[in-house]
């Protein structure tokens, strides 16, 4: 048999309910890789070994698509008596006092948690890179960055040290890890998971989601992570059947349109970047389908106006006054602006991101799905984001390094990325799919597509700590 490693989630899972393998021996296997191999990758910041192996001993009657299978969480959610740093080393001595919702689906699921993967500080920047554990770095070559801010999450799935994770995406913090991790990672549509019981939903820019190697997997985790709970500021739209049966069904002739012009003026397109692109574009309509060049539904005045709920949102976790000085410079320089903005711009923002939200929505309904770049580069070098020592440099880096996912954010529409492409020096490049409003199936049916004829996502690649 394969090294456990190499299996999908969903063939552990299958080799669990044969008696193949136990839980046991899936958590011991994925313990020791990480005790070797995550001092290069940086994906873990807490290993909960113990408690993870007590987990493993207490599944008895596997049911389920992926009943003892190993799913490590991002630390910015909450695991009861588990310390959460949120990464920061504000937080270095805080213990969560209950779970999130989303953590007590998995674990009823019968899943188990390895431990939390690293976040950048309160997961605002898009790499991972804090005071608290070693830089998150693409398994594909380990000067560079595995991105943010589920950049632990994609580097542990990446590495092998994880078969797929639990991410969350703000400003594309589940697709700028997949595409330079080269992952396929789901950004549901707002209201699909909820953030119950305490963290808050208000402007709806985040949610969970799975990060994953096969289509397959991350539709079978993101059918256990889809809930709600009383309070839930949005509701998507209900969805018929299980995601896992979607990735099973033939998408049907679809119009996709495509763009790769950046919303942030000064951001350009790589090369590679843009070979991807057209790759995917050819194999789309190679598939049967129409491609249609449109012009970007969303415009560069779309930017201010995120900036500007982005500044505010990094003032949401208290920090003491005894703690300011441990913040990195990106986190203070953020939070300075955040506290000096007006409640009436905020307000102003918000009502403004509506405003283009709903027109670009008009725009692009007759498509079935959007196709984009995902990040404008391919991987960047780790200390690259912060090179010029200047916070504003660095936010200034951010936005022209990914300018597409965001939008989606704003939108609430689900996208993923899809792993399609590695350029000459074997480095994944990814490409985004955004659908409507409630329309994961579809996405998922149309990558699920895609990665059969290419014969799976990752083909003979592996990682070179693989």
């Amino acid at each position: 048999m394969a090294h456990i490693h190499d299996l999908t989630a969903r063939e552990q899972a299958e080799a669990v309910r044969r008696r193949e393998i136990s839980p046991v021996e899936i958590v011991e296997h994925y313990l020791e890789r990480i005790e070797r191999i995550d001092p290069q990758v940086g994906a873990y910041v807490t290993v909960t070994a113990e408690r993870a192996l007590a987990q493993a001993r207490a599944l008895t009657e596997p049911h389920g698509p992926l009943y003892g299978v190993p799913i490590p969480i991002k630390d910015l959610n909450l695991v009861k008596d588990v310390p959460i740093r949120f990464g920061s080393a504000t937080y270095e001595d805080f213990v969560a006092p209950v779970d999130d919702t989303v953590v007590e689906r998995l674990r009823d699921a019968g899943t188990v948690m390895l431990g939390k993967t690293a976040t950048p500080e309160f997961g605002l920047p898009c790499y991972t890179e804090t005071a608290v554990s070693p830089p998150s770095r693409t398994p594909w070559d380990l000067s560079r960055s595995a991105g943010g801010s589920s950049g632990g999450a994609a580097a542990a799935v990446a590495a092998g040290l994880a078969p797929a994770a639990h991410g969350s995406d703000g400003a594309g913090s589940i697709r700028i890890p997949s595409s330079v991790c080269g992952l396929f990672g789901i950004k549901p549509t707002r209201g699909r998971i909820s953030f119950a019981p305490i963290i808050p939903d208000l402007a709806g820019l985040s949610t969970n989601g799975p990060i994953a190697r096969t289509v397959a997997d991350a539709a079978a985790l993101l059918d256990v992570m889809a809930h709600n709970n009383p309070g839930d500021l949005y509701l998507a739209p209900p969805h018929e059947g299980t995601f896992l049966e979607c990735a099973a069904r033939e998408p049907g002739r679809l119009r996709i349109a495509r763009y790769a012009t950046p919303v942030v003026k000064g951001a350009e397109v790589h090369p590679d970047v843009l070979a991807a692109y057209e790759a995917a574009s050819k194999t789309l309509e190679g598939l049967g389908h129409e491609i249609v060049d449109i012009a970007s539904p969303f415009g560069p005045d779309l930017v201010p106006q995120f900036v500007t709920m982005w500044f505010t949102f990094a003032c949401m976790h208290p920090v003491a006054l005894d703690r300011q000085n441990l913040l990195r410079p990106l986190t203070a320089w953020l939070r300075e602006r955040g506290f000096a903005v007006p409640a009436p711009a905020f307000l102003q923002a918000q009502s403004s991101l509506q405003l283009a939200t709903r027109m670009a929505l008009m725009a692009t309904d007759p498509y079935d799905a959007v196709l984009t770049p995902t990040v404008t580069q391919p991987p960047v070098p780790v200390g690259w984001f912060e090179d010029g020592g200047d916070p504003e440099e660095t936010f200034e880096r951010m936005k022209r390094f990914a300018p597409f996912p965001p939008v989606y954010n704003v939108s609430g529409q689900p996208a993923v990325n899809l792993p399609l492409h590695w350029n000459a020096d074997g480095l994944p490049i990814g490409v985004m799919l955004a659908g409507r409003v409630g329309g994961e199936g579809t996405l998922i049916s149309l990558s699920a597509q895609v990665e059969a004829a290419r014969g799976g996502f990752w083909g003979r690649r592996r990682p070179p700590v693989w």
